[in-house]
C-alpha cells in the first residue's frame, strides 16, 4: 500500500479495441490484454476463416484460444478507477460527422489517421502501429484516411488500380492492362493525377483572372452610375432654383400691382398713338389729292377719329 501514491500510466491498461479501461481483462497467448467481450467479438468475425489473430501484432492462433479472466489485472484496473484516472489519453480525437473512423475501434470510434490499400481498412494512430512494426505490414500501401477505399479496387480482379488508361480515360489494375486494355496508351495513376492537378491549377488561374476582369468592369459601371446620379442631382437643383425664381417673381407682382398696371397702361398708350397717327395722316394724304370731292368727308371722318382718341390731340 506504500506505493499507492505512484500514478500508473492509464494507457497501458486500456483495451486497444475499445480504447477504454479493461473490463474483465484477459491475456491471449501472444501476451496482449483485451476486454473479454472485445476479443470475443473480434474472433467471432474471424470464425469463418477458422484462424484467429491478435488485433495488435497479427499473430494467429489455431484453434481458438480459451479465454480466462486475469484477476490480478482486473484488481489493478479497479484500483485505477478508484484513483479517478482517465481511461484514454486526453489527446485522442474521436470521429465526428464527415470524419473517417477507425475500422478496428469498437464502441466510440476514433478518427482514422491512415487507410491501407491492401487491407482495405482505415486505422487510428493506435491501431496503425502494427503497420510500422511488423515486416509484412510495412510493405502495405498507406494513404491518407479516406472512405472511398473500395473505389481504388478493381471490381474484376480485386487488385488496386494503380494504372490510368489514357485511351479509355479510366483507372485500371495491372491485370486489366494485360487483358482488355492491352495495347492502349497507359500511364501510372500518380503521373495522371499530377498532370490533372497541373491542368486544374491553370484553369484556376484563368478563372481568377476572369473574376478580376469582371470586378474591374463592375467598378467602371459603378463610377458611371455615380456620374449619372450626380448629373441628375445637378439638374434637380437647377429646376428647384428656376421654380424658386418664378415664385419670387409671382410674389413681387402680387405685392406691387400698381407697377403692373402702369406697364399695361403705357403699352396701351403707345399702341393708341401709333394707330391714331397712321389713320390721321392717311386721311390727310387723301384730302390733299382730292380736296373738292372727298375733302369734307375725309376731314369729317378724321375728326371723328380725333374724337375717339382725345389724348392724342391734347399731346
Amino acid at each position: 500500500m506504500a506505493q499507492r501514491g505512484i500514478q500508473p500510466d492509464s494507457a497501458k491498461f486500456c483495451c486497444s479495441i475499445c480504447l477504454d479501461l479493461l473490463k474483465d481483462p484477459v491475456i491471449i497467448p501472444c501476451g496482449h490484454s483485451y476486454c473479454m467481450s472485445c476479443i470475443k467479438d473480434w474472433w467471432d468475425g474471424e470464425e469463418h476463416m477458422e484462424i484467429y489473430s491478435c488485433p495488435q501484432c497479427r499473430q494467429t492462433f489455431t484453434p481458438r484460444p480459451v479465454l480466462v479472466k486475469n484477476t490480478m489485472l482486473a484488481d489493478v484496473v479497479e484500483e485505477m478507477k478508484k484513483m479517478g484516472l482517465q481511461a484514454a489519453p486526453p489527446d485522442l480525437c474521436y470521429a465526428g460527422p464527415g470524419d473517417v473512423a477507425c475500422d478496428f475501434c469498437t464502441g466510440r470510434k476514433v478518427k482514422a489517421l491512415k487507410s491501407c490499400l491492401v487491407c482495405l481498412a482505415s486505422y487510428c494512430e493506435h491501431h496503425l502501429q502494427p503497420h510500422y512494426e511488423i515486416a509484412q505490414l510495412k510493405k502495405h500501401k498507406l494513404v491518407e484516411a479516406t472512405v472511398k477505399l473500395q473505389e481504388n479496387i478493381c471490381a474484376n480482379h480485386d487488385e488496386v488500380m494503380k494504372i490510368f488508361c489514357c485511351t479509355d480515360q479510366q483507372c485500371i489494375c495491372y491485370l486489366c492492362s494485360m487483358d482488355e486494355h492491352k495495347g492502349h496508351h497507359k500511364v501510372s495513376a500518380a503521373a495522371e493525377r499530377k498532370e490533372r492537378q497541373k491542368e486544374l491549377g491553370v484553369s484556376r488561374q484563368k478563372i481568377q483572372q476572369r473574376i478580376q476582369d469582371r470586378e474591374k468592369e463592375v467598378k467602371v459601371l459603378q463610377q458611371e452610375v455615380e456620374e449619372i446620379n450626380h448629373s441628375q442631382q445637378i439638374r434637380s437643383q437647377q429646376k428647384e432654383e428656376v421654380s424658386r425664381a418664378e415664385e419670387v417673381h409671382t410674389r413681387e407682382n402680387q405685392l406691387n400691382p400698381s407697377s403692373h398696371e402702369a406697364v399695361v397702361q403705357s403699352t396701351w398708350f403707345f399702341s393708341s398713338v401709333h394707330i391714331c397717327c397712321g389713320i390721321f395722316f392717311f386721311f390727310l394724304f387723301v384730302s390733299l389729292h382730292e380736296p373738292q370731292t372727298y375733302g369734307k368727308l375725309l376731314w369729317q371722318n378724321s375728326w371723328q377719329y380725333v374724337e375717339v382718341f382725345p389724348i392724342t390731340l391734347k399731346l
